[in-house]
């Protein structure tokens, strides 16, 4: 077999290893004789159980390192036939995760979780706490009122959040 090629072998323990070659017989006489791949060569034997062929090697090592980053249901799904359901096997399952994407939370390139206006969720969920315990607190008490009409406790004690959190947030932007 000459040509370029992605292959996914099933070691004895179960696990898949991808690589690429430009000779796929020969690597695998060299994979079964422990002789390339550490991981292989202590999970022997191995079996070929998916390839494909590319014009040229940098496009077979591409797909090597994309398939790679995929979880085991992905590649059993690529190995089997399965392709329709690839795109559904690379959705995120974590609740948490998906959550987040539903709420267009994302992650700035300081690693800060931010909302779609690119505002600190932290930050948010700080004043929103703040303010929901300034409203409560607001509502049991008769407050004093500046000129405008809003309490001054209310002020004061969303200033001192409001500090609290861009102090948290510098903090956290700069370690």
């Amino acid at each position: 077999m000459g040509g370029n090629f992605m292959y996914i072998l099933k070691c004895a323990n179960g696990a898949y290893y991808t690589g690429s070659t430009q000779n796929l017989e020969r690597r695998l006489e060299q994979h079964q004789a422990g002789e390339v791949a550490n991981f292989t060569k202590k999970h022997l034997p191995v079996t070929l159980v998916y390839y494909e062929e590319y014009q040229r090697i940098d496009d077979a090592f591409y797909r090597e390192k994309q398939v790679q980053g995929w979880s085991r249901a992905k590649k059993e799904a690529l190995i089997n036939g399965k392709t329709n359901l690839l795109h559904k096997l690379a959705e995120c399952g974590n609740d948490t995760h998906f959550r987040s994407l539903k709420k267009g939370v994302s992650t700035n390139e300081k690693g800060v979780s931010t909302d779609k206006t690119g505002v600190s969720t932290s930050l948010n969920a700080q004043l929103d706490s703040s303010l929901s315990e300034a409203e409560t607190s607001l509502t049991k008490t008769s407050v004093p009122t500046d000129e405008k009409g809003v309490s001054t406790s209310l002020n004061a004690q969303l200033n001192s959040s409001l500090s609290e959190a861009e102090t948290s947030l510098t903090e956290t932007n700069n370690p």
